[in-house]
């Protein structure tokens, strides 16, 4: 059996996962302000009376790191910054306690001035007394040759809780990009590690001593202990198991665009022939440009239960939340109450959801009912518009999937997947006022607890040489060795390859999950007078994204719900 909970805004949904269709389905109200409440009362309810040695893995996907970014809630965090000649890092000042010190590496990872210890010392002893516990650390080229990044480590000593190197974070050469990865890791580390520590004390006193995975943003998952190196790589995760909840209902031979309407948001993503698209550089948050490699998907503030409100004669839906639905007790009318007044749906106070609108309806001098009605069709209006906004951004620049580049690819999308609480009454409005194929995912109210239960593990490595320098490393795994002056591409992929087995391993994969390919191989000679000096090559290597093997080809009925006994 295996387990996939997913923590929403609204909601946090549980399922158990069996040999071939879905054991048992919990949904727990998502508190905000205790999301380790939400996800210990969804497990413990999902495992109940089922024997421990019969769950063989669990699969998180949390939006704690992503909410501290988005509501600004991250602890306060020391940055160090060395770049030598060039853009002063200080335009890409992530926080109050920001420092560019002297001392750089060149674009070939030759050491050009050296660390100064003295000011190093200093700036640790001033967080110190300012109790920051956390610290990032990133030099520019540190990826041609971390040397600096490690000295400052060893000269900040055991006073911190957690120090991030930035070139263990991400293989690429952007210099503001990594700044901000940096920065966002050390920051949400404190959090990160209060929810590891109670997850795994919840699970052990439960008897459940079993490998517990986080879903990144790329869709893939990494084991829980191994997201503490790197917690950013859980932001997003959310819309993640949305797209992977959602690939075996695609279509095989067109695009695909997938909904996922919660109560806060709404989710969305294309597919491509079920292959998902990615964001090449990687995730945007809270006004952070990072490393952080993810899935291309979109976030709008329209859901079920987004507040309505009148702008003069308009209708306007969100952008936030007061709570839910009238219908259910909240503040303020809702989507989800115009469903209640439209008759779709009745497991709530149906009067309550009515005299929400009729106010609204007064205003407008029209019936209940039609104004149910526009604010429903607003709402669908709005996704539509945000989703064409949303291709069209996507169309403007090269199309990355999880795969391959493809230039000049234009993405038509011709079908709609539906998933989420209201689903099956959006796609049937959706279905009206669009020429899409519109369908529902089944089990669509907790398709994305099934997603992230049936990701599989990846990762990445790149690997730089330059064999004039006679060195090959891969800073993200804290390699490096000699190298001839005849080391070849081959060499670099060979050794890429290995590597990814080893960090695929390590965060928790099964061989059978390892289908390995090549990303991205170059090589350039380096030339001086009219000879050749040498080579410079780089190779980015990763894990397939996907479904794991064993349930890979049955992954639609899966979707079947078999109840275990009460």
């Amino acid at each position: 059996m295996i387990i996939g909970l997913d923590v929403g805004g609204t909601h946090t949904d549980v399922v158990l996962i069996g040999q071939d269709c879905i054991l048992r389905q919990v949904k727990v109200p998502t508190d905000p302000q205790n999301l380790l409440d939400c996800v210990w009362t969804g497990l413990a309810e999902v495992t109940r009376d089922v024997p421990p040695q019969d769950i063989r893995r669990a699969v998180l996907s949390t939006t704690l790191t992503t909410n501290a970014i988005a509501e600004n809630k991250l602890v306060p965090t020391g940055m160090i910054v060395c770049s030598g000649p060039g853009v002063d890092p200080r335009c890409y000042k992530t926080n109050d306690y920001f420092y560019n010190v002297s001392g750089s590496i060149d674009h070939r990872g030759r050491e050009v001035q050296s660390i100064d210890q003295m000011e190093i010392e200093a700036i640790a002893s001033r967080l110190r007394s300012e109790g920051i516990r956390q610290v990032g650390v990133v030099g520019k080229f540190s990826v041609r040759n971390p040397q600096h990044e490690i000295q400052i480590r060893a000269m900040l000593g055991d006073d911190f809780d957690h120090v991030v190197l930035g070139h263990r974070l991400s293989g690429n050469l952007n210099f503001p990009r990594r700044i901000a990865t940096t920065y966002l890791n050390a920051a949400v580390y404190p959090l990160h590690k209060k929810f590891f520590d109670a997850v795994k004390e919840s699970l052990e006193k439960k008897g459940l001593h079993i490998p517990i995975y986080i879903l990144k943003a790329d869709g893939g998952t990494m084991s829980l202990e191994a997201s503490l190196e790197s917690p950013g790589q859980t932001i997003l995760s959310g819309p993640a198991a949305s797209v992977m909840g959602s690939l075996p209902f695609a279509a095989e031979d067109e695009e695909t665009l997938v909904l996922d309407i919660g109560g806060t948001t709404t989710d969305m993503a294309i597919l491509l022939r079920q292959v998902p698209l990615l964001d090449p550089l990687g995730i945007e948050l809270g006004g952070f440009k990072t490393l952080i490699r993810a899935l291309k998907t979109q976030s709008v503030p329209v859901g079920g239960d987004s507040v309505v409100r009148l702008l003069g004669e308009r209708i306007t839906i969100g952008p936030d939340r007061q709570g839910p639905a009238m219908a259910y007790g909240g503040p303020a009318p809702t989507p989800t109450d115009a469903l209640f007044v439209l008759g779709k749906t009745s497991n709530g106070d149906v009067g309550a959801a009515r005299r929400g609108l009729q106010e609204l309806a007064d205003k407008l001098g029209v019936g209940v009912e039609e104004m149910a009605a526009r604010i429903f069709d607003e709402a669908c209006f709005n996704i539509l518009n945000e989703a064409a906004k949303m291709i069209s951004t996507i169309n403007s620049k090269p199309v990355y999937t999880v795969h391959e580049l493809l230039e000049g690819y234009q993405v038509r999308p011709k079908e709609i997947l539906v998933l989420g609480g209201p689903a099956p009454h959006f796609a049937f409005r959706l279905s009206r006022l669009t020429d899409f194929e519109v369908h529902v995912v089944p089990q669509w109210q907790v398709a994305n607890a099934v997603g992230a239960a049936l990701a599989k593990n990846t990762c990445e490595v790149t690997v730089f040489s330059d064999t004039e320098r006679g060195i090959v490393l891969a800073p993200e795994e804290n390699y490096s060795e000699s190298v001839k002056r005849d080391y070849s591409k081959e060499a670099a992929l060979e050794l890429a390859f290995e590597l990814l087995r080893k960090k695929c391993l390590a965060e928790g994969a099964s061989q059978d999950e390892m289908e390995m390919e090549i990303l991205e191989e170059m090589q350039f000679n380096m030339v001086r007078g009219f000879h050749t000096t040498g080579r410079n090559i780089r190779v980015k290597v990763q894990v397939k994204p996907g479904l794991i093997p064993e349930y890979k080809d049955i992954a639609q009925t899966l979707f079947n719900y078999c109840p275990l006994p009460s």
